[in-house]
């Protein structure tokens, strides 16, 4: 019943989500809320949700002070010249700056923090987006799948995961993954350039539009009045890309203090990879720096925060919104009776080749389960029953991490939602466009896993 239930729920989730038919936020409450019941949770639910919450609280409050912080730096300037230097080097070129996009958030994707990595990415890259007249989805998509291959590095979450619920050591799981790593990022560069040249395709067509609409009314201008078939009454529409040469000053820029947002940054940067602090106090204590330099008065800091609200309250409200859904996966057995179910569910016969069931059930599984209760919950579970067949540990380990690309893309992953979120994009088109490439590029690493020998066929 559990299985069911719990089955059920998640596609029931996801399919409100992707038919539009309720907003994440809702669907992620309403919907678990609903089938907690169903499972007898009773009151009980309260205390699921509250444990939920509990566990999210700190990425909330990470993600609430990443934005205020991003965002002054965004306002004051800081990243102009680095997008003054893209777009020189991309020029107009579409293709070439979806590709940067991805070797970008592949390169910022090592320090293992995927909420880093997409407000860097989106910080830099999303004005030359905006001005080239490029869809925001197709840097969402670049930005999710580049960080997707590079999660598996041992310090950024899975890897550790998998070897701590095995006992083994990070490396053991992660160094004989390199080649499907490699296998996975040049896949992500592939679809990045086709992606560029679809971009760059449309964009083209939007540019000979409106030079056929000015043409026409210099025409009309010239002949002194309207000919027939000319409708000179609609707007034929603002391409960004008419933008490109828009530098006006905005009185929110701090030229004087360049540098020392700049240091600010590098050092906050530098103090997260080295984990030192919390990443939530990290970004507490940057974003207060950060307000106190750059807006001395009281009124202009309420001011800058007050510009990012909308960020603020779509990100954070959709990580608390997942919490239901985590804290109701967890606290009704849902992920207990899966595991078990999926355990016994698997034919006798089909035992020797569980590295590669392992490899295709994560992507589906991560996908609609935390980290946390994947590794912690099932893959445990698999890998005992893996080892009546002569798979070892390592190996379902190693399996296991190839459906990362596929799990970042997920609505209970708050990274992906910071992601959508800056980026203004709705996690349904997100999803319509990145889905299908994440599961060909889990895909591949498994491929090359298995065929590097480091997963069992």
């Amino acid at each position: 019943m559990l299985v069911a239930l719990g089955l059920t729920m998640v596609a029931v989730f996801m399919g409100l989500i992707m038919t539009k038919k309720a907003t994440p936020v809702v669907a992620l409450i309403a919907v678990p809320v609903v089938f907690g019941l169903l499972a007898g949770a009773g009151t009980g639910i309260g205390k699921m949700i509250t444990d939920g919450i509990k566990d999210l609280a700190p990425t909330a409050a990470m993600l609430f002070f990443a934005i205020v912080f991003f965002g002054i730096m965004i306002d004051v300037g800081l990243f102009d010249p680095v997008v003054k230097a893209v777009l020189r080097l991309v020029g107009d070129d579409p293709t070439k700056l979806v590709v940067g996009t991805a070797v970008l958030a592949a390169i910022v994707s090592l320090d293992g923090d995927g909420s880093t990595t997409f407000i860097i990415v989106t910080s830099a890259l999303l004005p030359l987006y905006l001005k080239l007249g490029l869809s925001p989805v197709v840097l969402t998509v670049t930005a999710g799948l580049a960080n997707g291959v590079m999660n598996i590095v041992p310090w950024g979450g899975p890897t550790a995961r998998a070897a701590a619920a095995l006992k083994l050591s990070p490396s053991e799981v992660f160094v004989p993954m390199i080649p499907s790593m490699i296998a996975g990022a040049l896949v992500v560069l592939v679809f990045a350039w086709h992606l560029g040249r679809m971009e760059r395709k449309r964009i083209g067509s939007i540019v000979v539009r409106e030079r056929v609409l000015a043409n026409a009314r210099e025409t009309v201008t010239v002949g002194g009045g309207a000919g027939p078939g000319v409708d000179l009454s609609g707007d034929p529409g603002h391409s960004a890309f008419t933008a490109i040469h828009d530098d006006e000053p905005s009185d929110t820029r701090r030229p004087k203090r360049y540098w020392f947002n700049a240091a600010l940054t590098i050092a906050l940067l530098v103090v997260l990879i080295l984990d030192i602090l919390p990443i939530p106090v990290l970004f507490m204590i940057a974003a207060s720096i950060a307000l106190i330099v750059n807006f001395p008065l009281v009124s202009d800091q309420q001011a800058a925060i007050t510009r990012h609200s909308s960020s603020i309250v779509g990100v954070v409200g959709m990580v608390l919104a997942a919490a239901v859904l985590t804290g109701v996966f967890t606290g009704t057995g849902m992920v207990e009776a899966i595991a078990s179910w999926l355990a016994h569910v698997i034919p006798a016969s089909m035992g020797s080749h569980l590295g590669v069931i392992t490899g295709v059930l994560s992507m589906p599984f991560t996908f609609l389960m935390s980290n946390d209760a994947f590794y912690f919950g099932v893959l445990p579970v698999l890998s005992e029953t893996a080892g009546q067949y002569g798979v070892s540990a390592a190996e379902m380990a190693r399996a296991s991490i190839t459906g990362q690309p596929f799990h970042m893309q997920s609505p209970l992953v708050p990274a992906i939602l910071l992601l959508v979120s800056l980026a203004g994009v709705s996690l349904a088109d997100h999803h319509r466009k990145v889905l299908w490439r994440a599961a060909a590029v889990s895909l591949v690493m498994l491929a090359v896993g298995v065929g590097v020998g480091q997963i069992p066929l």
